[in-house]
């Protein structure tokens, strides 16, 4: 092989490091070039670096040839490296280019030259924070790891541009720094000149659009509209004059809901929370909000659908809680499954039902389960050494069990699983383990217990595996678990405890024994819709007719994925299996974790008494939703996402359009005379709606929820152009435009009602009772825009739907909330940032900014001159500055703009 490097072209850097790491595995022949020599025969420009392989084949990608190297290495590749290249390309590289280029090029310094990357920069220092691991992707150097160093080190080699309070990131850049390779890497491009040795390469590239103008923006950048043909145009036309034929009858209310044949069936659960704590705020946005936003979504979609739920109500945990609160097992799962109910009813989950394992039919299907299994020879038995409390004279649960994990060192890890790494553990593999009831130290005895033989039915998983995953909707963070625990190999997991509170082992000998609750908790699906319906078998051993999604938190991939697949394809009684696995990260509480112990964060039954609407909460939830890695909980963020996209935005335009019809029109819509404006606005408005349908069909909830909003912004700017309220003191001409204004106004005001309703249910049915939208309309979504409101319709009472969140009640819920954090001395400031200014200046700016955006957008829906429009922009990015300021934010690099 042949590697033709440059001195100073950056992607240079990386390659060597890289290279480095596949020394000795192959024979590589460096050969340094000029910049504009041609390496590659059928490549028209100069290209390095460039890896010629053996068989005479090139490679030109510097992640591509990174790849190739650490794949020579013996490195394996995962999802996480290669969320972390895509996130390099598409976020990092403009912004570092932007930086490079004023620093080496124009001569700018310090915050010039920051400002484009500091939100990069914070990613970094925050994801490798979180995961308090060394490395982007783990405990080891990845390929993440080099091509990210390479792209950051001609600039962070120089400790200016390193802020030192992103220590995780400090930490990081100087291990991989020190590193024989990469500095071999920066000697041979950099030269000892520092970052100037890349000025010949940086003069030629284009200078950069205003990255750093751009830093601030707490609102979602303006999206660029589409490009529409006319074909297109006319098609959103015919569908939108063809108005309420065009939907279907609703499909007939069953009870109980049970599969159709020839219908799309679809069965929905979302992770059985434990029963014995009140879930928070994170708990409800990993798995039973975000399906209820899917079930909801599948009901507008006239699927026939189910979703379920219930309290896991077996196991350690439970007699746990029982033994603080002095109340029998039963008594506890009583108490707080109520509690839940309570909780889950004023989120206004739509649950088809919402049971619990406790129960005679969870018994009845584990144990047939469990009988299959051990007739077909994969269950093993065998003598265990568990930890013993002397103190409480008692064998010792998993969850009663806390220590040293043994893989990572995580001081707190559980007798069954380390929170922080995530491994599975046996107790005993713990280091000083302790009884988390009274404290003293276990001791080890043995106890016979039954095992799952899970590699004798690792061969079924593998194939089952590789016909579901293909065209599914699983998660890239549930796909890349399952496959690292196949990696590694799967091992008998013991499927019994010593306990009393726990489905019974139907095996002589075993009578004093319950199961593990991860062998029988997600069988609590089965035995929840077997109390649902004596039918339960119709859904659950019907793999040909039903679409199973399941929803959770990715700690609870390994039971889903795994262990309930690997179980139901050893009893061979053709169960139903997850076709679609829907994982979330974490979602963190401000800067830390939520702690009901230390009163940090907002847990379920609290968020009722913060005067806060529950769909408010919805909705932020799923803005923040932990899609792609984890996120968190801010109530500046809340307060500004109310008052923005809510009020000022979605609110803001759905009132004025009602308004306009009750003012103007006497509450009828009015006759409408489309214009080629109007007609382009129908087909723009129909493209996000089917990107709406797209995202949501892959389970993509936090981006579809952005295509809502865009209508909204699409729809103000709409008013905002054509002004009826002074067309209407006009002309003939000039009064039938603002009719038509309006009414096709409230006609996306009604959409708008049935795209919310799966986020914001109580919201969506306001705004359909104001409107008086048809049931039939309310009820079925398509994938066009339809006229639902024609001429002549009468509309209800118009009322604004959302309250402004003021900073003050915003301030004092924060700190009833912050527990020790509120408490604790303030965080040292970050650089670029300053001191908070007071609430009332916030808000005057906050309002500056929507103003002067509305402002924005009116010109350029016009087609205003280029340099007006220019001039408009540098002020609203000017206030968005000062508004960032004002709040004590550092300037933030966001996102690129949407392109369709």
């Amino acid at each position: 092989m042949k590697l033709f490097v440059s001195e100073g072209a950056p992607g240079s850097l990386p390659v060597l490091a890289a290279a480095g790491r596949a020394q000795g595995r192959a024979e590589l022949l460096i050969s340094t070039v000029g910049p504009e020599e041609c390496v590659v025969p059928f490549l028209t420009r100069p290209k390095v670096p460039v890896l010629q392989l053996d068989s005479g084949n090139y490679l030109f990608s510097t992640s591509a040839i990174c790849r190739y190297f650490f794949l020579l290495s013996g490195w394996e590749q995962d999802d996480l490296s290669n969320q972390w290249l895509e996130w390099e390309a598409t976020e990092l590289q403009p912004a570092l280019s932007a930086a490079l280029y004023y620093l080496v090029v124009q001569g700018k310094k310090g915050e010039d030259v920051l400002g484009p990357v500091r939100r990069a920069l914070t990613h970094i220092d925050q994801s490798l924070s979180r995961r308090s691991c060394p490395f982007l992707a783990g405990e080891t150097e990845s390929l993440a790891d080099v091509v990210l160093w390479g792209a950051l080190y001609p600039l962070l080699q120089d400790p200016a541009y390193l802020p030192e309070e992103l220590g995780a990131l400090h930490s990081w850049f100087q291990t991989l720094s020190s590193q024989e390779p990469c500095q071999r890497a920066a000697e041979t491009v950099l030269k000892q000149q520092g970052v100037l040795a890349l000025r010949p390469y940086l003069q030629k590239q284009p200078q950069p659009g205003s990255v750093e103008g751009r830093a601030v923006s707490n609102e979602p950048e303006e999206e660029e509209l589409a490009t529409l043909s006319e074909e297109e145009i006319a098609m959103a036309v015919t569908a939108w004059e063809k108005g309420l034929e065009s939907l279907p009858p609703l499909r007939p209310q069953q009870n109980p809901v049970l599969p159709v044949a020839g219908e799309r069936n679809v069965l929905i659960t979302s992770a059985l929370p434990y029963v014995n704590n009140v879930p928070h705020l994170g708990n409800l946005i990993g798995c039973v909000l975000s399906a209820d936003v899917f079930a909801r979504y599948s009901r507008l979609r006239q699927w026939n659908t189910l979703y379920l739920c219930g309290t896991d109500e077996y196991g350690t945990a439970t007699e746990t809680k029982a033994m603080e609160e002095g109340l029998t097992p039963q008594e506890i799962c009583d108490k707080y499954h109520a509690i839940h109910a309570d909780i889950y009813r004023w989120f206004n989950i739509s649950f088809d039902i919402f049971g619990r394992t406790t129960t005679p039919q969870q018994t009845k299907i584990t144990q047939d389960i469990f009988r299959r299994l051990l007739t077909r020879g994969f269950v093993l038995q065998d003598t265990v050494e568990q930890l013993r409390c002397e103190r409480c004279a008692r064998f010792l649960a998993d969850r009663f069990v806390e220590g040293v994990c043994p893989f990572c060192g995580y001081e707190e890890a559980r007798g069954d699983q380390c929170d922080k790494c995530g491994k599975l553990i046996n107790a005993t593999e713990l280091k000083k383990p302790q009884c988390k009831v009274c404290r003293s130290c276990p001791v080890v005895k043995s106890s016979r217990h039954l095992f799952l033989d899970l590699p004798k039915l690792e061969e079924r998983l593998e194939e089952w595996l590789g016909k579901t995953l293909p065209g599914s909707d699983w998660t890239p963070n549930a796909r890349f678990i399952i496959r690292s625990w196949l990696r590694d190999g799967l091992k008998p997991r013991c499927i019994t405890r010593d306990l009393k509170w726990g489905t019974p082992v139907p095996l002589e000998g075993f009578e004093d024994k319950v199961f593990y609750v991860w062998f029988d908790a997600t069988i609590g699906y089965l035995s929840i819709t077997a109390n649902y319906t004596d039918q339960w078998e119709r859904w659950w051993k019907n793999p040909e007719q039903v679409n199973l999604y399941q929803f959770m938190a990715k700690d609870n991939v390994p039971f889903h994925g795994l262990v309930f697949p690997c179980s139901a394809l050893g009893a061979e009684d053709n169960y139903t299996l997850v076709n679609h696995l829907i994982a979330t990260e974490y979602l963190n509480y401000e800067d830390g974790k939520f702690s009901k112990s230390r009163g940090v964060g907002v847990f379920g039954d609290m968020a009722q008494d913060t005067g806060i609407p529950a769909d408010i909460w919805r909705f932020y939830l799923l803005y923040i939703r932990p899609e792609g890695q984890d996120s968190a909980f801010s109530w500046t963020d809340m307060l500004l996402k109310n008052n923005s996209e809510l009020l000022n935005n979605l609110g803001n335009f759905i009132n004025r359009a009602g308004m306009f019809v009750s003012k103007f029109f006497g509450g009828y819509v009015p006759e409408m005379v489309l214009t080629s404006d109007d007609r382009r606005l129908l087909a723009h408005v129909t493209l996000e709606l089917q990107h709406y349908h797209q995202l949501l069909e892959k389970v993509r909830i936090r981006e579809a929820l952005r295509s809502i909003l865009t209508i909204s912004r699409h729809g103000n700017q709409y008013i905002q152009v054509n002004e009826p309220w002074k067309r209407i003191k006009g002309s003939e001409a000039d009064r039938q435009r603002a009719g038509t204004v309006t009414g096709l106004a409230v006609n996306i005001a009604a959409l708008l009602s049935v795209m919310l309703q799966p986020y914001m249910p109580t919201v969506s049915a306001t705004i359909q009772a104001q409107v008086q939208l048809p049931p039939l309309a309310c009820s079925v979504l398509l994938t066009n825009f339809l006229c639902t409101l024609p001429a002549g319709h009468q509309i209800g009472t118009v009322s604004p739907l959302f309250q402004k969140l003021e900073n003050d009640q915003i301030e004092s819920l924060r700190q009833r909330f912050g527990g020790d954090q509120a408490r604790a001395p303030p965080t040292p400031a970050v650089v670029g940032a300053v001191a908070a200014a007071a609430p009332q200046q916030v808000q005057v700016l906050m309002d500056e900014v929507t103003k002067q955006g509305n402002t924005v957008r009116e010109l350029k829906a016009q087609k205003a001159d280029k340099n007006q429009v220019a001039a408009e922009v540098a002020k609203l990015l000017d206030l968005k500055k000062q508004l960032a300021l004002a709040e004590g934010k550092p300037l933030e690099t966001p996102k690129g703009k949407k392109k369709k």
